[in-house]
C-alpha cells in the first residue's frame, strides 16, 4: 500500500487556503457595502459583550478595588457555595423560573393568535387601526408602564378599586399581594409587547403564496382549516426560532420592571435573581458574590438554549445552528 508524500498534503492545504482567500476577497469586493454595515454591530458585541466576559473571573476571587481584578486573592468556588447554601437560593430559583415560564406560556402564543386574526381581516382601515392600537404600547417606557399600573391599582384612588367599591366590593391592595404580583407583571407585559411581537408573524404570513388560499377555497376549506393547514405551517420556522431564544433566556427575567413593581409586601414572589444580584452586588458592594450568581444564571441559560436548540433540530427543520 503506497503512502502519499507529506509534502503533497501541504501543497494541497496551501492551495485550498489560497482558493478560500480568493473567494473571500471576491465576495468582499462585490458586497463591500454589506460588510461595512455589519462592522458596527460586530464591534458592539466584541467591545460590550465578549471583552467584559473576561472580568467574570472575579467570581472566583475576593475582588478588592485596590488590588484590582488580577491582583485579588483567588478563592475558587467559595462564592458559588455561599450562594447554593443561601437560605434564599431555592426561593430565588423558584420565583425566577415560575415568572419566566408564566411569561413564556402566555406571551408566546398570544402574538401568534393576534397575527392570525389580523391576517384574516380584509378591511384595510380596521386592520391598520387594530395594528396601531396593539403596537403603540411597545413605545411606552417601562417606568411609565409601572406608574400607570400603580395609579390603576392604588388601594384608595385607583380606578380598579373605584369600580370594585361601586359594586359594593372591598378595595384590594393589588400590588401588595404576593399572589397577584405575577399576574400583574405577565399580563401587563402581554399588553405592552403582543402587538410588536405579532409583526414578525405577520411578515411570515405575508410571504405565503396566494395560490395556496385559492386552492384551499376551491377544495371547500373553511377559514379555520386555512389557518391550520396554510397559515400555521408557514410561521412554524419563525415561531421555533423565537421559542428557542425565549427558552434560552428563561432565567434572565427582566430586572427593571420587576424591581419597580417590587415592594416589601410582595417580596415573597417578586424577589428574582436579577434583583438579588443588584442588591447584593451594587448596594452591598459584594461584587464577587454578585458576579458568581450572575455567572451561574448565565450558565443555566446557556444549557437551556443548547438543549432546546438540539431538541428543535432533531424534531423539526428549524434551529439556530
Amino acid at each position: 500500500m503506497g503512502v502519499d508524500n507529506p509534502s503533497t498534503f501541504s501543497v494541497k492545504e496551501l492551495g485550498d487556503k489560497q482558493t478560500t482567500w480568493r473567494k473571500a476577497k471576491k465576495s468582499f469586493n462585490r458586497h463591500w457595502q454589506f460588510y461595512l454595515l455589519i462592522i458596527p454591530p460586530v464591534l458592539y458585541f466584541i467591545i460590550f459583550k465578549y471583552i467584559p466576559m473576561v472580568n467574570s473571573i472575579i467570581a472566583f476571587k475576593d475582588y478588592n478595588v485596590v488590588q484590582g481584578i488580577w491582583g485579588s486573592d483567588w478563592v475558587g468556588l467559595k462564592h458559588f457555595q455561599l450562594f447554593f447554601h443561601n437560605p434564599q437560593f431555592w426561593d430565588l430559583i423558584r420565583n425566577t423560573f415560575v415568572l419566566s415560564v408564566y411569561s413564556l406560556a402566555v406571551g408566546f402564543p398570544i402574538p401568534i393568535i393576534l397575527a392570525l386574526a389580523l391576517n384574516e381581516i380584509k378591511n384595510g382601515f380596521f386592520k391598520k387601526t387594530i395594528q396601531m392600537v396593539t403596537y403603540a404600547p411597545y413605545f411606552i417606557s417601562t417606568v411609565i408602564i409601572v406608574s400607570m399600573l400603580t395609579l390603576m391599582f392604588s388601594p384608595r384612588l385607583g380606578i380598579v378599586n373605584k369600580i370594585l367599591e361601586y359594586f359594593g366590593l372591598e378595595s384590594i391592595n393589588f400590588l401588595g399581594r404576593p399572589d397577584l404580583f405575577r399576574d400583574i407583571y405577565v399580563w401587563s407585559d402581554v399588553w405592552q409587547l403582543a402587538g410588536y411581537s405579532a409583526i414578525i408573524y405577520l411578515a411570515a404570513l405575508s410571504s405565503v403564496d396566494p395560490s395556496h388560499y385559492e386552492a384551499a377555497k376551491v377544495d371547500g376549506a373553511t377559514r379555520l382549516q386555512k389557518i391550520i393547514y396554510i397559515d400555521l405551517p408557514s410561521i412554524v420556522p419563525v415561531a421555533t426560532i423565537i421559542l428557542i431564544l425565549s427558552v434560552g433566556n428563561i432565567m434572565a427575567i427582566g430586572f427593571e420592571k420587576v424591581f419597580l413593581l417590587q415592594n416589601p409586601l410582595n417580596l415573597q414572589t417578586s424577589e428574582v435573581i436579577a434583583t438579588y444580584v443588584y442588591k447584593v452586588g451594587l448596594l452591598n458592594a459584594n461584587f464577587s458574590f454578585a458576579t458568581a450568581v450572575g455567572l451561574f444564571n448565565s450558565v443555566i441559560n446557556l444549557i437551556l438554549l443548547v438543549s432546546v436548540n438540539a431538541f428543535a433540530r432533531k424534531f423539526s427543520n428549524s434551529s439556530l445552528w
